[in-house]
């Protein structure tokens, strides 16, 4: 194997991980946001699932930089399948297999948003409840094995970020909206400009012609 070290890769690393966890905390709050199906007429709920998106996006990028960056460092030896394999890295195995884990169940989740027509939604809901145990893997990762989550302003992040998942949770399970079931769509009124209603439209707004004749 080609011996390739460099200061670059371990900043990268670094930076990418740090990063990584910022936005995968966005993506764990979003999500809350879109499966209480939270909206109004500013920013709508197809506005947030689409953010929601496009931030997983953007995280599974960084993730596989930081995993890409971590693989070529030479400096220290973790192995090519220590990212989807637990307990084979020789480099602080315990911090390096849960974050193994982290990054398996967050490729679940991804995959699956990825395949959801295709996936039962019960399956799809099922799959998605990983994504909390992943952020939390994750952060365990980041504390066990980053060198910046340990103090200082790293701490801070790494803090920052389990207070907003939390406090997500929170208002997920205890002051969430009534859930929208069955209202996906807009009604033929609302899509034509006028007001939107939940009342059911009258069949017969205008006499009938035997009305009339009596």
């Amino acid at each position: 194997m080609l011996a390739l070290t460099s200061p670059y890769l371990w900043y990268t690393t670094r930076a990418t991980g740090m990063v990584t966890l910022v936005l995968f905390t966005l993506v764990v709050a979003l999500g809350v946001l879109v499966s209480t199906r939270v909206g109004g007429t500013i920013f709508g709920r197809f506005e947030v699932n689409e953010l929601h998106r496009s931030v997983s996006l953007v995280a599974m990028v960084f993730l596989v930089i930081h995993i890409l960056t971590t693989l070529l460092d030479s400096y220290v030896s973790t192995g090519w399948f220590s990212p989807i394999v637990p307990f084979v890295s020789e480099y602080r195995r315990l911090g390096v297999a849960i974050g193994a884990i982290a990054f398996d169940l967050m490729l679940a989740v991804w995959v699956s948003s990825l395949l959801k027509t295709r996936v039962k939604n019960t399956s799809w809901r099922f799959i998605h409840w990983f994504s909390w145990l992943a952020f939390a893997s994750a952060v365990t990762h980041a504390y066990l094995t980053g060198t910046d989550a340990k103090d200082g302003v790293g701490l801070a992040v790494v803090a920052a970020c389990v207070a907003f998942v939390l406090a997500s949770a929170l208002w997920r399970f205890f002051a969430r909206p009534t859930r929208a079931a069955g209202r996906t769509a807009l009604s033929p009124l609302a899509v034509a400009g006028g007001p939107a209603s939940s009342e059911p439209v009258p069949t017969e707004t205008v006499p009938s012609r035997s009305r009339r004749r009596r």
